[in-house]
């Protein structure tokens, strides 16, 4: 496979982390599109014996520096949000979502690797002491949904339900109104979990997980796409982040929302 091969192949997932890390479907894309740019005018830069995806991720990220991916820190806020410093938030996110090693990290974010694992620590920790919320699981298979409750209330949240159609969905979030939903792609009567998302969505603002076997499919930058998505199977890890991730940048526009 040759190195534009694989790189195409690794976009869907550095789109992925770009919106997890920006909280945006529109800021994830384009600062992919821009490292793209940034590579076809300066391949001089790119290390061709480094793994490619490492050196998509580093790319990206010397590209895309702390202060163009609004470090929440920089902004004098305090409690929660003051927990997740930018590094440790991009340390997080590249290990148990995207699968990096600790060097591979360190490589990708020009730190040491005692600096990552320190970093990762620090953020499991916060999102277990400070981000709780009520959740709405969208699944139709029952021991996902299970495990996914398991992890959701190991880590203080309380999960509202567990439903298994769209107008289940709808219904629940209309009667509970939840703090975080998590859903799946297919469900039970045939229906879609984005449908069921969408109908949701358009009666109240509330962050979104989808949660897919095939996350290539919603990773094309080519339409409204899901900002935050973890592959099945998944690891606890990656859903612990993920949420962490989702409920910050949520907050955080909260915050920003009633400060305007």
């Amino acid at each position: 496979m040759s190195i534009r091969q694989q790189l195409a192949s690794q976009l869907p997932y550095l789109r992925r982390y770009a919106r997890a890390l920006t909280g945006s479907q529109t800021l994830g894309d384009a600062a992919v599109r821009e490292t793209l740019e940034a590579l076809l005018e300066a391949p001089e830069e790119w290390d061709e014996a480094a793994p490619v995806k490492t050196e998509l991720f580093r790319t990206f990220h010397r590209i895309w520096n702390s202060d163009m991916i609004a470090p929440l820190e920089s902004r004098g806020r305090s409690g929660v949000i003051a927990e997740f410093p930018v590094k440790r938030r991009q340390s997080l996110l590249l290990s148990t979502v995207e699968g990096f090693k600790a060097h591979e990290v360190a490589t990708i974010l020009g730190i040491s690797e005692f600096d990552v694992n320190s970093h990762v620590v620090a953020a499991r920790s916060a999102i277990e002491d400070a981000l709780c919320a009520r959740v709405l699981i969208i699944e139709d298979e029952t021991i996902i949904a299970l495990h996914i409750k398991q992890i959701v209330e190991n880590l203080g949240h309380e999960a509202i339900a567990i439903v298994r159609t769209r107008a289940e969905a709808v219904a629940m979030a209309r009667d509970e109104r939840p703090e975080l939903i998590l859903a799946d792609i297919s469900l039970a009567d045939g229906s879609s979990g984005i449908d069921a998302v969408k109908d949701i969505l358009a009666e109240q603002t509330v962050p979104v997980i989808f949660i897919t076997a095939f996350p290539e499919r919603l990773l094309t930058g080519e339409r409204p796409e899901p900002t935050y998505l973890i592959t099945k199977p998944f690891e606890p890890a990656t859903v612990i982040a993920t949420i962490g991730q989702a409920l910050l940048m949520h907050r955080e526009i909260d915050i920003n929302s009633e400060a305007a």
